[in-house]
């Protein structure tokens, strides 16, 4: 794939105005109250999966409106901490599918919780969790225009609040320090990162690569893949809600949880991502306003930097909690 962005020096100081209304805390902090009012409840069952190393749990948790949400949980077999943790969160179509496909994280060390990602989970990878409480099975994609007139009944208001809830349940396990806890995530995973550290300030890392649901506004309108061109399909027919779609995604830029991003951030960037485009990454990542970096790929699409680039990571956390 070829260059196709604006130039790397100019998307380096990228920083648009934010598209952000007035009661943008309001409605978080009521969404987040609504979802508290409902009992967390997390459990986690022990789960044999034929791992040496690692103690495996099967997790369920409330998440948007008491939905119960489905997780792996991980960490080094018989560790009564403390230890530091990380919360992670599936790329878009991806479910939680099974333990061994997660292994890096609590191998190096790390108390880990993967979220399922509730309606999702039928394209690369398998998830458990269905949506709304409907008790549907996942399904495949879209989920980008469900419910996207109003910003109450928008998809990702469902999935923002099932994240925050994830921290909130890796937080009662005895062995975790809630005092040393990151996000991470890969695409969807990423931009779900970027909303968790922007709402929850005892999140005090956010791994961010190559995130998804940054800048719609520039997103929809030149990014070739799928998923963004989901909401400009949507605006093909339905050609009088331009301005209902914009409302909505103002709740849920990443931008607008960026600049409210207390915690220190790695973000990562592929700069032929014609998924992620790697000016809407930048627009998020110039937002940012405490201490962070970023890793430029230059030659990479959406795979970004891959398994090198979780090698990062993991030297970066270790760096910073472990050494």
């Amino acid at each position: 794939m070829p260059l196709f962005d604006m130039p790397l020096e100019e998307m380096r100081v990228y920083k648009p105005a934010r598209d952000e209304p007035d009661d943008f805390d309001a409605f978080w902090d009521q969404t987040l109250a609504e979802a508290r009012s409902h009992d967390l409840n997390a459990v986690f069952e022990p789960a044999d999966f034929g791992m040496a190393t690692l103690d495996v749990y099967d997790v369920t948790f409330s998440g948007f409106n008491g939905d119960r949400i489905k997780g792996w949980y991980m960490r080094p077999r018989g560790n009564a901490g403390p230890l530091p943790a990380v919360v992670e969160y599936i790329g878009y179509g991806g479910g939680r599918a099974f333990p061994i496909e997660w292994l890096p994280f609590p191998s190096a060390g790390f108390a880990y919780l993967v979220m399922d990602t509730r309606g999702q989970g039928s394209v690369w990878s398998r998830g458990d969790t269905p949506d709304n409480g409907s008790g549907v099975h996942p399904s495949a994609p879209g989920f980008m225009t469900q419910g996207i007139l109003n910003p109450q009944t928008y998809y990702y208001r469902r999935l923002y609040t099932d994240a925050m809830r994830a921290v909130e349940a890796i937080k009662t396990r005895a062995e975790v320090d809630a005092t040393r806890i990151a996000v991470n995530g890969q695409s969807q995973g990423g931009g779900l990162s970027i909303a968790v550290a922007g709402l929850l300030p005892e999140v005090k890392v956010c791994l961010a690569d190559v995130p998804f649901l940054q800048h719609f506004r520039r997103a929809i309108e030149i990014t070739p893949s799928d998923p963004y061109p989901e909401i400009a399909r949507f605006l093909q027919v339905h050609r009088d809600q331009i301005a209902a779609v914009h409302r909505t995604l103002s709740y849920c830029d990443g931008m607008n949880f960026a600049a409210r991003m207390q915690a220190r951030a790695l973000f990562s960037v592929g700069i032929m991502d014609t998924t992620c485009p790697p000016s809407t990454v930048y627009a998020s990542y110039n937002h940012v306003k405490g201490e962070k970096e970023i890793i430029e790929y230059h030659f990479n699409n959406h795979e970004g930097g891959g398994f090198q680039h979780k090698v990062e990571k993991i030297r970066f956390l270790r760096r910073l909690w472990l050494e």
